[in-house]
């Protein structure tokens, strides 16, 4: 079966239990008082609980099935109503404050887990990305964030009420009859087991439901993303057949589950029944042998309802704890992933970058190959030196290694080898939001957020709307601006004006030139505007980049011809370098695709 990019058939890392809780509840540290009051509400939630069954036994014994005048007999029935009423009322107010304190805490704490994963997320580098599938990161902020809330809001509320429950009622057993007790106590390691065998099978089942939600969800992501070229080749039905196997798949592993569970429940209220009838037989006998007051065993049958309540409780939300230690698995495993590029102890100041580049025998590969291990190596020992200052284009076939180039200045990677020095450093020297602060980057296909054509462009640089207009005018740009509609004020993206290809290169540019960078790369950014656009573009850059380092990755021979020198790269090796006249001189791969740039223009005009 594909899995879109998602891997996790396995088992997920093996983590203990009390491992998972520790770390769980290490994330509770910051809210210690908040524990401290709801445990201290809880425990007089449950003593008011487990006060009410003495005050009805009290009130069998002493007043019902004793002999006395009728006057006195109801007026201390009254006073034992009237404290078991204060008793349900103390309970009530208290499980509420113990309730609003711990969901308070629940709430937080996933706010808080949700925070902490998104920003690891945007910390590593792009390599994690292209390992991990968007679905699967989806999933883990979303779903798996969801179920650890349900475990706080459904169980970590209750859970020590029911624990206190657990433990004060069984000494109120033992204390109102030693052997009525014990019997009851025989069906506790039955019970204790069941749950332990269903346990580790619920928990391997939510782990597979996990990891097959994940895989819907990476596949749902692919498919969603390039749903037009689906269309385009008639691939809907193979995609809604792969849909419904993996849906299929997800619908088995949740119904499995759910048996799994529909025999769990009834079996655990089963053994609480087979104990009730056990202690009503033997219990009945030594009633009618007054060994045992009526209040006594009336009592005992209450406790004992309220033991298997909180037991049965616990069973029916173990199924909402396993999925959370399920999903908090792959949560911690997700956090405890580090991204490849570190970050220097002492970085160094890029605030007067001038734009020296020089590439040292650097390699790189993306991965490994899966037959030998190997990695694939998508640059080969390049030398190249930029000086400041420079106009320098970077061309060859498609794959061979001039995007990968860019990614390295901009320290998206690190080399596999060999080193890039800025203004004679190593860039792993500077701090990667400073280099691409003073590296300014345009891609084929800009980002355009939902928002005003003056938001774009500002972005995080802090200028106001006066200083971003003169730079567009300073660079021709203004003239763009002026034909929208509300001008800088008009709403692109997502719900706004639909911009063209060029329109967004120009709003990416202008963005750029916000941020005045040392050295600029445009990344094949004229590859698909119109003349005029790239013209505007061409006289945006003479004005607003003069005598600064530029770097353009194109095809089109007169974005390339007007550089200082050309780079051309074949199969991640720099194999031409000088001008154009040079390059045409020496009939090599420049030449070669020069000649097939121009056959393709000459055939686009006939």
């Amino acid at each position: 079966m594909r899995h879109f990019g998602y891997f996790e058939e396995g088992k997920a890392r093996r983590v203990s239990d009390f491992r998972l809780w520790k770390r769980i509840f290490g994330q509770c540290g910051s809210y210690r008082a908040n524990i401290a009051w709801s445990a201290l509400l809880s425990l007089l939630a449950t003593g008011a609980a487990l006060a009410q069954p003495q005050l009805l036994q009290f009130a069998i014994d002493a007043f019902m099935t004793t002999a006395g005048a009728d006057v006195e007999r109801l007026h201390g029935l009254l006073h034992i109503a009237l404290l078991y009423g204060l008793a349900a009322a103390v309970a009530f107010a208290a499980g509420f404050g113990q309730v609003v304190a711990m969901e308070y805490i629940g709430q937080s704490v996933m706010h808080q887990l949700r925070s902490d994963l998104y920003r690891h997320l945007l910390s590593l580098d792009l390599a994690f990305f292209h390992a991990h599938p968007v679905g699967r990161l989806v999933t883990r902020l979303t779903n798996d964030i969801q179920n650890m809330n349900e475990m706080f809001s459904l169980v970590m509320v209750t859970l020590f009420n029911d624990l206190l429950k657990l433990f004060g009622i069984l000494a109120a057993l033992y204390l109102i009859n030693v052997r009525l007790a014990l019997i009851m106590t025989v069906f506790l390691p039955l019970s204790l087991l069941i749950t332990l065998f269903f346990s580790r099978i619920a928990r391997d089942g939510f782990r597979g439901i996990r990891s097959q939600l994940a895989v819907v969800n990476a596949f749902l992501q692919e498919v969603l993303s390039n749903v037009g070229i689906l269309q385009l080749y008639g691939r809907e039905a193979d995609s809604m057949a792969k849909f419904r196997e993996l849906n299929g798949v997800y619908l088995e592993r949740n119904l499995r589950l759910i048996r799994l569970f529909g025999a769990f429940m009834p079996l655990t209220e089963f053994i609480a029944a087979l104990a009730m009838a056990t202690v009503l037989w033997y219990g009945g006998g030594e009633v009618l042998q007054s060994h045992l007051t009526l209040g006594e065993l009336t009592a005992f049958l209450i406790y004992m309802r309220l033991f298997f309540q909180p037991m049965q409780e616990i069973a029916r939300k173990y199924s909402v704890v396993q999925s959370a230690l399920a999903s908090a698995e792959r949560i911690f495993e997700l956090l405890d992933i580090s991204g490849r590029i570190i970050e220097p102890a002492i970085p160094l100041d890029g605030e007067r970058i001038k734009g020296d580049i020089r590439f040292e025998q650097v390699s790189f590969a993306y991965q490994k190959e899966e037959e030998n291990g190997k990695e694939r190596a998508v640059l080969h020992e390049v030398d190249l030196h930029i000086k400041a200052g420079e106009t320098i284009a970077i061309t060859g076939p498609t794959g061979a290694g001039k995007s990968t180039l860019v990614s390295l200045l901009v320290r998206f990677y690190d080399p596999a080898s060999g080193r890039i020095l800025l203004d004679g450093h190593d860039l792993r020297e500077f701090a990667p939001q400073t280099l691409r602060r003073k590296i300014g980057l345009v891609l084929q296909d800009p980002l355009i957020e939902p928002d005003t054509v003056l938001a774009n462009i500002r972005q995080d640089t802090g200028l106001n709307r006066a200083e971003i207009y003169q730079i567009l005018v300073r660079t021709g740009l203004d003239a763009f601006v002026a034909k929208l509609p509300q001008g800088l004020d008009t709403r692109i993206g997502e719900g706004g004006l639909d911009l063209s290809a060029g329109q967004k290169q120009l709003v990416a540019f202008a963005r750029v030139l916000c941020r005045n960078p040392a050295v600029l790369i445009l990344d094949e950014a004229t590859s698909s505007v119109d003349r005029e656009v790239e013209l505007l573009l061409e006289q945006a850059v003479q004005t607003g980049f003069g005598g600064r380092t530029l770097l353009v990755i194109a095809h089109r021979l007169s974005t390339v011809r007007r550089a200082d020198r050309i780079a051309v790269f074949a199969q991640g090796r720099l194999v031409e370098l000088g001008s154009h006249a040079e390059l045409l001189a020496r009939q090599g791969l420049y030449a070669e695709l020069t000649e097939a740039d121009l056959c393709r223009q000459s055939g686009r005009s006939t």
